[in-house]
């Protein structure tokens, strides 16, 4: 896993760093940079891949913009200086980018290190470059593990158009950032072999009160893209209606708990605004359900939120459950900082996380009004 993240001149950050759970949750203002950690990671993500064009970064759920307003603008001179971004696994395993841009119209990001190591090539003998690259190879084979673990990161941020309908298949397989694919998704799952698995999503789905079931139809024409669901409320004579009938709380959740139990998802990857279209209380007992999804399932994942209540869905004893109140110092830079469990005062019942977040005792609120 991931568990250091190290970032330089992007967009509100200046300099920041971070120790990841298995599970991680931001809280913070609006404006205050928590978004900007995450597109940081998908940058790194598009570096691994060698794609820094517009268009693949646009994919990975990055606000992309003028290069010059990607870099920090705190200082005139940065906005012409590299992105530098650090992950690590551990002590030993690490990767690190250093990103540049000439800021021109229609220019791309590059990646200063891997230019430098085409040049090398470029002006070495054949037997010396085939040295190099044993003695690189055998020093970095934990580092190419990190760099796959790396390449599929994205930053999911679901609509409800796009869980609802089914209508296009996102760029990227099997989940696009906004819910494209999950019909796809849905009906690989439903597959013999992954019986197990979609009983399994069908059991959390039961959070929902009036659920009961739902079905993939087989032979379904490729147009006729629907889900079969059971409101067990209704009359026997009406099964099933469709998913463009049901409310997106269901969708956001069926789009969740697929994301976490499919092999074919990202190992790691983030979800902006993890709250969304959600009933408090459920935002508390999905965050529950998902961090034993992500253990069970091997997955490492970064949550934004607004939602009070999804801190009560966290069990802060776990150290691989981490909270972070993200922020910007009185210089505007983007901070972090880790909230550990509340001590409860002598005599007096331990404090909610949702009612310490409300009442300011760990930050994460605007102080301007």
């Amino acid at each position: 896993m991931i568990r250091e993240i190290k970032i330089e001149n992007y967009k509100s950050i200046q300099q920041l760093k971070l120790r990841l759970g298995r599970v991680t949750v931001f809280i913070g203002e609006n404006g205050c940079g928590k978004s900007n950690i995450l597109e940081a990671t998908a940058l790194a993500s598009a570096a691994a891949n060698d794609k820094l064009d517009n268009e693949f970064l646009a994919s990975r759920g990055i606000r992309v913009t003028e290069p010059q307003f990607m870099r920090s603008a705190f200082e005139h001179s940065n906005i012409t200086q590299e992105i530098k971004i650090s992950l690590e696994a551990n002590s030993q395993t690490s990767l690190n980018f250093s990103l540049q841009n000439d800021n021109q119209p229609y220019s791309n990001w590059f990646e200063k290190n891997y230019i430098h190591f085409k040049h090398l090539i470029g002006k070495k003998t054949q037997e010396y470059i085939q040295k190099y690259l044993e003695e690189y190879i055998n020093e970095n084979t934990q580092k190419e593990q990190l760099n796959l673990y790396l390449k599929k990161f994205l930053i999911y941020s679901p609509e409800n158009l796009s869980l609802r309908t089914f209508e296009k298949e996102g760029q990227i397989q099997p989940l696009g950032i906004k819910g494209e694919g999950l019909f796809k998704l849905l009906k690989i799952l439903s597959l013999d072999k992954n019986q197990d698995r979609i009983y399994e999503i069908k059991e959390k789905l039961k959070l929902i009160d009036w659920f009961q079931d739902f079905e993939m139809p087989r032979g379904l024409a490729e147009i006729e893209k629907n889900v079969q669901i059971k409101d067990k409320y209704l009359d026997s004579d009406i099964p099933y209606f469709d998913q463009r009938s049901s409310n997106e709380g269901f969708l956001f959740l069926m789009f969740y708990f697929a994301l976490f139990i499919s092999d074919d998802t990202p190992k790691f990857f983030a979800i902006d605004n993890i709250d969304a279209s959600l009933n408090p209380k459920l935002c508390s007992q999905l965050i529950k359900e998902l961090v034993k999804m992500a253990e069970k399932y091997d997955k490492q994942a970064i949550f934004t939120t607004h939602n009070p209540a999804v801190l009560d869905g966290l069990n802060l004893d776990d150290d691989e459950q981490r909270l972070f109140v993200i922020y910007r110092n009185k210089l505007g830079h983007t901070k972090a900082k880790r909230i550990l469990k509340p001590e409860p005062l002598e005599g007096q019942k331990p404090i909610k996380l949702s009612e310490a977040f409300m009442k300011g005792y760990i930050g994460g609120l605007p102080k301007g009004f």
